[in-house]
C-alpha cells in the first residue's frame, strides 16, 4: 500500500509539473505575441494600404477561401476544433507558426502556437490578421522559383492578381495552400486537379467535409 501511495503520488507530481510546464509555454507565446504586436500592425497595415490583404480579394472569393481555410475565421478567438473541414489549425494559429517560431516543433510546439494565436487576436484586427497570413503563406514552386504570398504567387502563376483570374486558376491557389511542397501550379497533376474539384463541389454546396479534421476534403470525393 505505501508503495502504491508513492507511486501515485509521484504520477501526480508530474502531472503537475507537466500542466506547470504546458501553462508556461502557452504563456510564453501569448506573450511574445503580445510583444510583437505593434510591429505586425505596422506591417499588417502596410499591406492593406498596398491592396494585398483579404478585401482586395473581392467578397465574394474572400468568403471562398474562408469556406476552405477556416470557416469560422471572423467568428472564432483563434482557436477552433469542431468546424466540419476546419482542421486543428485555425488561420490565425497557422500565421503564429511562422511567426512566432524559428523552427516549429509538432506537438508541444502546439501549445505556444495557440498561446501565440490567441496574442494575436487579443492585439490584432481580423483584418491585419488576415493581411499578415496572405503575406506569409508558402506557396510552393513558381515559374522562377519558390514564391512566398497569395498574391505574389497569382502574380507568378497567371499574370494577374487574385481578384480577376479564372475561377479555377483561384481554387487552384487555394488547392495548394494544404501541401505546397506537394502540388506544382502549371504542372500535369492528377491529385491537384482533383484537389481543386473538391474545392469546387464544396464552394458550391455539392458536398460536405465529413467532421473537423477532414482537411482533405474526402466528404467530397
Amino acid at each position: 500500500m505505501k508503495r502504491l501511495f508513492k507511486f501515485l503520488s509521484m504520477v501526480l507530481v508530474v502531472l503537475v509539473l507537466l500542466v506547470i510546464c504546458c501553462g508556461g509555454y502557452f504563456a510564453y507565446g501569448f506573450v511574445d505575441a503580445i510583444t510583437a504586436a505593434d510591429d505586425l500592425k505596422t506591417k499588417a497595415d502596410s499591406i492593406i494600404a498596398t491592396g494585398l490583404d483579404g478585401s482586395s480579394l473581392g467578397e465574394e472569393r474572400y468568403r471562398q477561401l474562408l469556406m476552405v481555410q477556416d470557416p469560422q475565421f471572423e467568428h472564432h478567438n483563434g482557436v477552433d476544433i469542431t468546424t466540419p473541414g476546419a482542421g486543428v489549425t485555425t488561420i490565425s494559429q497557422s500565421l503564429a507558426k511562422r511567426l512566432g517560431f524559428e523552427k516549429f516543433t509538432p506537438g508541444i510546439g502546439k501549445i505556444k502556437q495557440t498561446g501565440y494565436a490567441l496574442g494575436l487576436e487579443s492585439q490584432l484586427s481580423k483584418e491585419q490578421i488576415m493581411a499578415l497570413w496572405l503575406d506569409t503563406l508558402e506557396m510552393g514552386q513558381g515559374p522562377n522559383g519558390w514564391v512566398t504570398g497569395f498574391h505574389r504567387m497569382s502574380e507568378a502563376s497567371y499574370g494577374s492578381p487574385p481578384s480577376v483570374i479564372r475561377e479555377d486558376q483561384f481554387f487552384t491557389l487555394l488547392a495548394v495552400l494544404i501541401a505546397p511542397g506537394r502540388y506544382k501550379i502549371g504542372s500535369e497533376d492528377e491529385a491537384l486537379s482533383n484537389r481543386v474539384e473538391r474545392i469546387r463541389r464544396l464552394v458550391y454546396g455539392e458536398c460536405v467535409p465529413i467532421d473537423n479534421s477532414d482537411v482533405w476534403l474526402e466528404g467530397c470525393r
